[in-house]
């Protein structure tokens, strides 16, 4: 079954929802077979080159929304440092030390329902400052409108960062205050006004493998350009606060899942992979990861630049 799909990718490259339900059943005996066949897609579509992003969390906590698993929102209660939109000076000085770590992405992110107008305009001079130093400015910023990601483009935005977080039947399960329809909206806003996108999600909420495949078929409509792929690490303070940490072999499977869906698209590890992989980390390249997260993530610990320079030289492949 896994050579016909992988074959069934190398003609078409679009594996049907029935196709990939049967991927989710891969069992634990066979996921080596199952990971060679997602390496060797990464290795025929995405090369043996890794490119590295980095954010910062440029406006931390006191968020309106509700979201589950979210430690920033002002409807928990976690130990977060909360803190205004940090000014042009300190978020460039994080930019020069993502440059240094060979990072080709530099992303700001900041809490909240959207950017104000007031901050879109500090914001867009900090992505000014971001291209200047020869990065590719990302943002993350909440709910925009077609306007302002316009605005936000023509002051040297490259991409835009959105997640869908889950499935359009799950999500309402994690969030209240806005819906699917509005991440949609955002997204098809981003590719309207002239910007990458990148959309994925947050996996161990509870989501079936159905959600799984269905996030993966809604990102692969939209036509995204990169799909973050995150595990969650329960906070306390947060509704999720007491689920159980992703199997490692599960959180393989996903990144494979995604590989086989998206062939041709960046497929790229972010927030939880150390906590949940721990000592298989290494494997995030073999199972179709092509790209990494480096460095801190919005209110949790990732792993240093020189830790994942190590990493992708010891599985003998470059930095993109």
């Amino acid at each position: 079954m896994i050579q016909f799909l992988k074959n069934k990718v190398s003609t078409s490259k679009a594996i049907t929802k029935s196709d990939a339900i049967r991927i989710t059943e891969v069992s634990r005996t066979d996921a080596v077979d199952l990971f060679a066949a997602a390496n060797w897609i990464r290795e025929t579509y995405r090369k043996d080159s890794v490119e590295l992003c980095s954010i910062i969390n440029a406006k931390s906590g006191a968020c309106p929304e509700d979201c589950a698993y979210c430690a920033q929102s002002s409807k928990r209660k976690s130990n977060i440092a909360i803190y205004p939109l940090l000014n042009r000076e300190t978020v460039l000085r994080k930019a020069e030390e993502a440059l240094k770590g060979r990072v080709k992405r530099f992303s700001i992110v900041m809490s909240g329902r959207k950017a104000s107008p007031g901050e879109l305009k500090k914001i867009a001079e900090m992505i000014k400052g971001i291209r200047d130093l020869g990065l590719s400015p990302c943002a993350s910023l909440g709910l925009l409108n077609k306007d302002e990601l316009i605005f936000l483009r023509e002051s040297g935005l490259d991409r835009y960062h959105h997640n869908l977080e889950t499935s359009e039947k799950f999500f309402p399960k994690i969030c209240s205050t806005h819906t699917y329809r509005d991440k949609i909206t955002t997204i098809e806003g981003a590719r309207r006004a002239g910007l990458s996108v990148c959309s994925g999600g947050l996996f161990g909420m509870g989501e079936t493998w159905e959600d799984r495949v269905d996030m993966a078929l809604a990102v692969r409509q939209l036509k995204v350009d990169s799909v973050p792929i995150n595990f969650l690490i329960p906070i306390e303070g947060t509704t999720l606060a007491d689920r159980a940490l992703l199997h490692p072999f599960e959180a393989l499977k996903i990144i494979s899942l995604y590989r086989f869906m998206l062939p041709e698209t960046d497929i790229r590890m972010c927030g939880g992979r150390i906590q949940v992989l721990g000592d298989f980390a290494s494997m995030v390249f073999m199972a179709g990861a092509d790209s990494l997260m480096t460095g801190d993530y919005l209110t949790t610990t990732g792993r240093t630049f020189e830790d994942d320079l190590r990493l992708i030289r010891q599985c003998c492949l470059k930095v993109g």
